[in-house]
This record gives structure tokens, C-alpha cells and sequence, in this order.
């Protein structure tokens, strides 16, 4: 069995935004769709955890009470609206057929329940937009069309899932805006997906940083950026441009590719691609604990930055580990056969194995 999702465990309360980042494959999407039960079986299978909503363990709800929650106290914005849109029913139908469904409104009550959203959302002339289909409307229009579906219901919990992805910068700030102020003014909860730290930076109260499935780095935002406590975490750091300071040298890589979950490495799961790996990386696995010099509720997933660790007075901005490791990384992924390696870093893994908490 693939374990696409393993051990993953949150909370998450009203008015709170936390932020799921890794790289592609990582097991962020898996893990809002198990939320949802939207994990397609076969060929996934959640096989064991539970999931704790409002009180109630939604992997143990028939299909019905699942389907009432759905669109209802659970919404989701996909990652890309032209596909998650269905291309032959106008944007008025999508929308208010959540709202004739869960709030029981007639057709005249949903439509203009609908005109509202799209104007909430910022769509201009939205009364005369409601007959219009999904390939009329441009790319960050569509992106705003999903998220009035998710606001329909007035949901307890929005799943955002990369929601700027493809949108230009100046859409994509106006979205975000958006979901701050609905955050701010609805006290909704969101879970907000991504591979770009500059977007969590400025949205989420906490951050939860994932690799092969697993939890390996968890703080609040402002000191998962101030003092990050993984390998991990400080090579997506390294690798995003900053505006605040002047760059002197090129950016650096997460050099390697992820690993392969069908034969995963049997100790520390980023250990083949990590500079500052010791002996016991690739023997044994580390737990996710709290980290000494950290705050309080900042845990990570490494033998080397855990109490009495090699890596506990490391300045991860200056040190870049062993030189000769990182040659080895280098001339290990070159000797990969293109097929491999993009099946390696394609893949994304149909098993899902977790424990959440909502």
C-alpha cells in the first residue's frame, strides 16, 4: 500500500487560517480531499484516523450525512476553475444548486442569492453575468465564481486548494485580499494550499510544512519564518527571491527528487536529498517534537535540529551543510534516467493513509 497521507494531524478553529505547503506530490491536495471524502475508491482508501468536524467523525458518516456537509459546512476551491467548472451549465445553475439543496430556496430565491455572491466576489454586472458559461469569463473571473460557490452556504471551513495558481500578481493579491476579509468578516475557517511561502506569509496564522506525506515542520507563521527548524524548510526558504534585502549570490535549489512512496527511504524521508545528513537519518526515522530554542508549539520532523542534535546552532542562512553531500545529491539525480524522474516527481500517489483533527 502507497501511503500518500501518513500520520497528518491538525486543529483548526473559527476565523483561522492555516497554511499547508511542500512540493507537488507532497500530499497537501490528498489531504483536503480525505477531509471531504472526495478520495476517489478505488483506487485510494483512507484505512485508518479519523476526522473530527463540529463533533462528529466524518469518516464514519453514510454517504448522505456526508453529502449535507459538502458544499454546506465544508467547501472547496479547486485548484483550477476551468476544469472544476462544468463547461455546459451556466454559472448561475453551479452556483444555485448548493443553495436549492442545502438552504432549500426555490429557483427564484437561489438566483437572487447568487446575483449577491457574484457581486461579494467583486464580478462586475453580475445580474447580467449569471447566464453567461464558465469559458466566457476570464481566468482570476472563474477563480472568483468558485469561491462565491464555496461562500454559498455560508460554510464553517473553506478548503483553498493553490487558489491563485496561473492568475497574474495583481489578480492574484486581489483574491487573497478577498479571502482575508471573508476570513475577517464571516469567521471562517480556512485551510489554504499552496507551494508558494510568499502567499502563507501574508494569509495564515500558522503553518504546517509537508514532504512525502508527512508533517515535517509546524509553527506559527511569523516564527516558522524567523527561525524555520528543519533542512526542508530552509531549502524552500533559500529558494524563494526576497525583496527586503539585496541578493548577492544565485538562489539555491532543493537539489535530488522526491522520494518514491511505492520503496520510500527507510529512515528520514528527505535524507537523500539533505546536505546535512548524519548516519542515523537513513537508519531511523525522527518523530515530530518540539524543538529546543523554539517556541512552545513549534515541532519538527529532524534528528539533527532535536535536543542535542548537530544542527541545533546551525545559521541555516550562512551554513549550507557538507559541500561534498551536496555534490553527491547533485551527481545522484543526474545519473537518474529522465522516464524515472519525472515519474518520481509526477506521481501522485492513489493510498491515503491519515489521522486529522478539524
Amino acid at each position: 500500500m502507497v501511503r500518500a497521507v501518513d500520520g497528518v494531524t491538525f486543529e483548526l478553529n473559527a476565523g483561522e487560517t492555516l497554511g499547508l505547503v511542500g512540493e507537488s506530490g507532497c500530499g497537501k491536495t490528498v489531504t483536503a480531499l480525505s477531509l471531504m471524502r472526495l478520495i476517489p475508491m478505488p483506487p485510494g482508501k483512507i484505512t485508518e484516523g479519523s476526522i473530527m468536524f463540529d463533533g462528529q467523525d466524518v469518516l464514519k458518516m453514510d454517504e448522505d450525512d456526508v453529502r449535507s456537509i459538502r458544499g454546506n459546512n465544508i467547501a472547496m476551491i479547486f485548484q483550477d476553475p476551468m476544469t472544476s467548472l462544468n463547461p455546459v451549465l451556466t454559472i448561475s445553475r453551479q452556483i444555485s444548486e448548493a443553495l436549492e439543496l442545502h438552504m432549500k430556496m426555490d429557483r427564484s430565491e437561489a438566483r437572487n442569492r447568487t446575483v449577491e455572491l457574484l457581486e461579494l466576489v467583486g464580478i462586475p454586472s453580475a445580474k447580467k453575468r449569471l447566464d453567461d458559461y464558465p469559458h466566457q469569463f476570464s481566468g482570476g473571473m472563474r477563480q472568483r465564481v468558485m469561491i462565491a460557490m464555496a461562500l454559498s452556504c455560508n460554510p464553517k471551513l473553506i478548503l483553498a486548494d493553490e487558489p491563485t495558481t496561473a492568475l497574474d500578481v495583481t489578480i492574484q493579491a486581489q483574491i487573497l485580499e478577498l479571502l482575508k476579509t471573508l476570513a475577517r468578516e464571516f469567521r471562517t475557517a480556512f485551510i489554504l494550499i499552496t507551494h508558494d511561502l510568499g502567499v502563507v506569509a501574508g494569509m495564515t496564522q500558522r503553518i504546517h510544512v509537508m514532504y512525502a506525506g508527512r508533517i515535517v515542520e509546524k509553527a506559527d507563521t511569523a516564527e516558522l519564518f524567523a527561525n524555520p527548524k528543519m533542512p526542508y524548510t530552509w531549502g524552500l526558504l533559500r529558494s524563494i527571491p526576497r525583496l527586503d534585502e539585496r541578493r548577492k549570490e544565485r538562489l539555491v535549489p532543493i537539489e535530488g527528487l522526491p522520494p518514491d512512496l511505492i520503496a520510500p527511504p527507510p529512515g528520514c524521508k528527505f535524507e537523500p536529498r539533505c546536505q546535512y545528513r548524519h548516519d542515523i537519518c537513513h537508519e531511523k526515522e525522527p518523530e515530530l517534537k518540539r524543538i529546543p530554542g523554539a517556541k512552545p508549539d513549534h515541532e519538527a520532523r529532524c534528528w539533527g535540529t532535536q535536543e542535542g542534535g548537530w544542527l541545533t546552532t546551525t545559521d541555516w542562512r550562512v551554513e549550507v551543510g557538507d559541500v561534498a553531500v551536496l555534490e553527491e545529491i547533485k551527481q545522484g539525480t543526474a545519473s537518474v534516467p529522465a522516464e524515472a524522474a519525472a515519474h518520481i516527481s509526477a506521481a501522485v500517489p492513489p493510498g491515503a493513509s491519515h489521522k486529522e483533527g478539524v
